[in-house]
């Protein structure tokens, strides 16, 4: 009904302002009734960071800042959701206009910077849907007048680690001043022990809430590898791969290419997928990957997992082809098991990842 009615108001979103439309769709999106999505194929379920996944696709952070809209996103046939990003303090974010949709190029430019209503509304909301089911992560952020950033994050993994699935810590957004800054290696090894400690103190004892890692499609390779090594050393339980990108393609057309901020959707797939394939060679099994960006067709989400991913998330494809794109990768994605005679996908993973990382079949 959603994925319907998205198809028929699309003209008219699509004329308004891009964030006042993502506006609109979430609010919608909360407000409809839930729905209980279609039973998965059971050829798409996938285990990861300790959690049973029905199928490998996920809504990533940014399109549900405020986890207004997650069981209406997980009636869509989402396997995940990942909300947020969320701060400890409520703050703005970055002065509008700070969204901007390239339409010729399926594109989105944001520069938000973590606009939130901070941690205490995250709790309440995720507190109200405690019981209803599905896999909801939590993407976490630092305030941008924080004066000790690393501390945020233990705080928001202490508050939040009770009530979510899994947690990811968010240092590669472009839009947070000096946010950045924290994926060099002696840094984010500070960063991320304080987060694990702050998630182990809310665990007392009990089961730990997974903590992932998220980082830039910008990296060196010298720099994946000073990441890679804290992740693996700290026991970080997975890595998400990746996020938006402050390059500008030569093929975009689009004039809006020149604003700043994040860049994300179509142009965004082959950087993000050669890095993503780069960190499985470098994870080396230790844990699952996320892959992230440009994914805009199920030949797109398999290619991520040919590259190393265990499991995908998209958000900008969502813009120009609606949430009927869930059921579509899902669906090509079962198809691709069957070719290979695989009764599941997991044999697929990181199948082609030394081919992409030299910049091979894509």
């Amino acid at each position: 009904m959603f994925a319907s009615l998205f198809h028929l108001a699309r003209p008219l979103i699509h004329r308004m302002d891009a964030e006042a439309a993502h506006r609109l769709t979430v609010a919608a999106l909360a407000a409809a009734p839930a729905l209980k999505p279609t039973p998965d194929d059971p050829v798409l379920a996938m285990e990861a960071f300790g959690l049973s996944f029905p199928n490998p696709v996920g809504l990533a952070a940014g399109f549900d800042k405020h986890a207004e809209a997650i069981d209406g996103a997980l009636g869509l046939g989402f396997g995940f959701v990942e909300a947020g990003g969320v701060t400890p303090l409520p703050q703005p974010g970055n002065p509008r206009p700070r969204v901007f949709r390239l339409v010729e190029d399926e594109a989105v430019i944001n520069r938000y910077g973590f606009n939130s209503e901070g941690v205490e509304a995250m709790a309440r909301r995720l507190a109200a849907r405690q019981g209803r089911g599905g896999i909801v992560g939590i993407n976490l952020g630092a305030n941008k007048d924080s004066t000790d950033r690393e501390a945020d994050y233990a705080i928001l993994a202490r508050r939040l680690a009770p009530l979510a699935d899994f947690l990811t810590i968010n240092v590669s957004s472009p839009n947070t001043p000096g946010l950045r800054n924290l994926q060099a290696e002696s840094a984010l090894d500070d960063l991320v022990a304080r987060t694990l400690a702050a998630r182990d103190e809310a665990a007392a004892g009990g089961k730990r809430t997974p903590v992932l890692l998220k980082i830039a499609p910008d990296l060196t390779l010298p720099e994946l590898d000073g990441m890679v090594a804290v992740a693996r050393k700290r026991g970080i339980d997975g890595m998400i791969v990746s996020n938006t990108t402050v390059a500008r393609p030569q093929s975009l057309r689009n004039a809006a290419k020149a604003e700043t901020g994040g860049l994300s959707g179509k142009p965004l797939f082959a950087a993000s997928t050669r890095i993503l394939a780069e960190t499985f060679l470098r994870v080396e099994g230790q844990f699952p990957l996320i892959g992230v960006g440009g994914i805009d067709s199920a030949e797109a989400a398999f290619a991520k997992i040919r590259a190393g991913a265990t499991l995908v998330q998209l958000y900008s494809a969502l813009v120009f082809k609606g949430p009927g794109l869930v059921k579509e990768i899902k669906t090509g994605l079962a198809a691709q098991a069957r070719r290979a005679g695989l009764p599941r996908l997991t044999a697929l993973i990181g199948r082609d990842a030394a081919a992409i990382a030299r910049g091979e079949g894509l």
